[in-house]
């Protein structure tokens, strides 16, 4: 049996860990997890910080899956391996992605404004301050866009990349909205010597759920990693 801990850098709302990177420190348990395998991770409940989770191992094969436990045995997280045919969003260069980031709706007001990924009030090198804004591919697709140059590189990290700016696709300041399911592929890890374009699409609204895609470019227009998601409409004054 392994254990997880979630240390509280990795928050998304003030008392829970960051959707995305949650789920890729689980994926990555799962064989090939790490790199070229699709993983699809549901969460159960609000990751909690700082409190070793445990992981429930099933055998390797095609059923593999990992389950993530809370310190009662309630079911936090789920992983298991995907055979699902992720369709990326489409790029745009990079200097239209960073023109974009002007425009992202969380530098005036933000529900989680400490969250790891997109918050506006974590430090240079602490969080990953992705701060996708609205843009429009060359063919006129409406997405959000922003750069990202990794200050460090991992699986988790990456997953974590591809969270947010799948959520800032949809209007989180009308409707606010946490992580419900992500299905990830990483088809190299980002180098910490490059600037990336992360974009986002919403490809449906269902009810309480939107079901967004993100993808991850290097310089030159090479996908990197790429997911799609599950997000669930919550009330935050009664989120925990």
């Amino acid at each position: 049996m392994s254990h997880l801990l979630i240390p509280r850098r990795f928050q998304g709302p003030p008392s829970s860990g960051n959707g995305g990177w949650t789920a890729g420190a689980l994926a990555q348990h799962l064989p090939g997890g790490a790199r070229d395998a699709t993983v699809t991770v549901r969460l159960r409940l609000p990751p909690p910080l700082e409190v070793p989770l445990e992981i429930d191992d099933s055998p390797a094969g095609a059923g593999a899956r990992r389950v993530l436990t809370d310190d009662v045995g309630r079911p936090v997280a789920e992983a298991v391996l995907s055979e699902d045919e992720l369709i990326p969003v489409p790029p745009i260069d990079v200097l239209a992605a960073a023109d974009a980031e002007a425009g992202y709706p969380g530098l005036r007001q933000h529900v989680f404004p400490e969250c790891f990924v997109c918050g506006p009030d974590r430090r240079p090198g602490d969080g990953l301050r992705i701060f996708p804004g609205p843009a429009t591919t060359p063919r006129g697709r409406e997405i959000v866009a922003g750069t990202w140059t990794p200050y460090e590189s991992d699986v988790p990290i990456t997953w974590a990349a591809l969270d947010c700016p799948g959520g800032w696709a949809t209007d989180l300041l009308e409707q606010p909205r946490v992580l419900g399911t992500m299905t990830a592929r990483i088809d190299r890890l980002p180098s910490t010597r490059e600037r990336y374009v992360v974009v986002g699409e919403q490809r449906a609204i269902e009810g309480r759920k939107a079901l967004t895609a993100a993808s991850l470019y290097g310089e030159d227009s090479g996908l990197v990693a790429t997911a799609e998601h599950t997000w669930i409409a919550i009330d935050p004054r009664t989120f925990d």
